[in-house]
């Protein structure tokens, strides 16, 4: 993949550009083989490759320059200002939507914010498309609420010109550090969900919900997750970490016992609107701490599934987990370092199966699927 940026130096977040994808993809693959040296693997999975380019479902621009020229990319630590509407992560149809927002900063009066002055009102631009349908969701991150009725009053000749945009909404990030978003999130439209769909299965993205930035990728992870966990009838599970519910609602059978449990209650509702929509009735999505509500029960299902951030799942929950022994783990990761810690920690359990996920090409970042049996079933199966 060819990007004048990378050429020129001005940006670097795609480390491993000028690396062959192929050497990219082999050099993944010996990392995760060598963080799991210490435990058996019955069964190696081929990865499961990425496109090169446009990608991504999602860009955050920081907004820079004037407010009649903006500029929508990355600031360098010394505060040099690159424009990357043109990268080639991103799908074609988000040109035409860049173009289109730096109009409409200069036709709302959006300053943007000048991080060594520490003025200027407008900070981010957040963009994600469905590939569902086409539709976006556009977040506008500001410091303070100071021109929220101009951005109310310019909103009409926006959505005008991109019909596309389904859910706008403005976060106040007050703060003068490099955080991306706060805690206030304020609707500017009616809808505040935007529709995807991986494998038939309805997802839903709010404006705080965290959401895969990969779809093609995410879609077959989540297809896999469901191969794996269906190989034997599964009447219950829980879902840790679920986010938006992909995992837990790409498993379940109708009958399935479903309990999905993730700290957002923006996740929460996205999860439990797929629910309705899928006409599930033993599902049950909570906004609660994951290691937490694990802790407070005294039996556990046939399969826990976990999707943790990058931290891992800890040992509080893998000591929960050994005690209680559910038959199978099934465990997503996109930190492969806290997974084989993790794993440490499960000592009743086998690495039955492994696949790689090349959720993010270009970097040395990858995602992994692992299927843990308790060794109570690894030896059934083996008899």
């Amino acid at each position: 993949m060819h990007c004048a940026q990378f050429t020129a130096g001005t940006c670097r977040s795609c480390q491993w550009l000028d690396k062959p994808y192929s050497q990219q993809l082999q050099d993944k693959q010996q990392d995760l083989a060598g963080l799991l040296t210490a435990f058996p693997i019955a069964q190696w999975r081929e990865p499961v490759t990425s496109s090169e380019h446009a990608f991504r479902n999602k860009a955050k621009m920081v907004v820079s320059g004037s407010v009649e020229r903006p500029l929508l990319g990355m600031l360098h630590r010394d505060g040099q200002a690159v424009d990357l509407t043109d990268c080639p992560l991103y799908p074609e149809s988000f040109t035409s939507v860049f173009d289109v927002l730096k109009i409409f900063i200069a036709r709302a009066g959006l300053t943007p914010y000048n991080v060594a002055r520490k003025r200027g009102e407008l900070k981010f631009l957040l963009l994600t498309e469905s590939q569902f349908n086409g539709g976006m969701m556009l977040r506008f991150v500001l410091r303070s609420e100071n021109k929220l009725s101009q951005l109310r009053a310019a909103l009409p000749w926006l959505r005008e010109q991109l019909p596309q945009l389904k859910v706008i909404s403005a976060n106040i990030q007050p703060v003068h550090m490099a955080i991306l978003e706060g805690e206030q999130e304020i609707a500017l439209t009616e809808s505040q969900a935007l529709e995807e769909q991986f494998n038939q299965v309805p997802l839903f993205i709010r404006p705080q919900s965290f959401f895969q930035t990969n779809p093609a990728v995410a879609a077959a992870l989540y297809a896999t997750a469901r191969e794996w966990a269906r190989e034997s009838k599964l009447t219950s599970m829980w879902d840790l970490f679920c986010g938006v519910g992909g995992f837990g609602l790409h498993c379940a059978y109708p009958e399935t016992l479903l309990t999905g449990i993730e700290i957002s209650a923006e996740a929460i509702a996205c999860a439990q609107e797929s629910a309705r929509r899928l006409g599930l009735q033993n599902v049950e999505f909570q906004a609660l701490d994951s290691t937490g509500f694990a802790n407070g029960r005294d039996s556990v299902p046939e399969l826990v599934l976990v999707n943790p951030p990058r931290r891992g799942i800890g040992k509080p929950l893998c000591d929960y987990l050994s005690q209680m022994a559910p038959e199978r783990i099934l465990y997503s990761s996109c930190n492969a370092q806290s997974m084989a810690k993790d794993f440490a920690h499960l000592f009743d359990y086998r690495v039955e199966r492994v696949q790689l996920f090349d959720m993010f090409p270009h970097t040395a970042h990858y995602e992994v699927l692992t299927l843990l049996l308790h060794k109570r079933m690894a030896h059934q199966n083996r008899g």
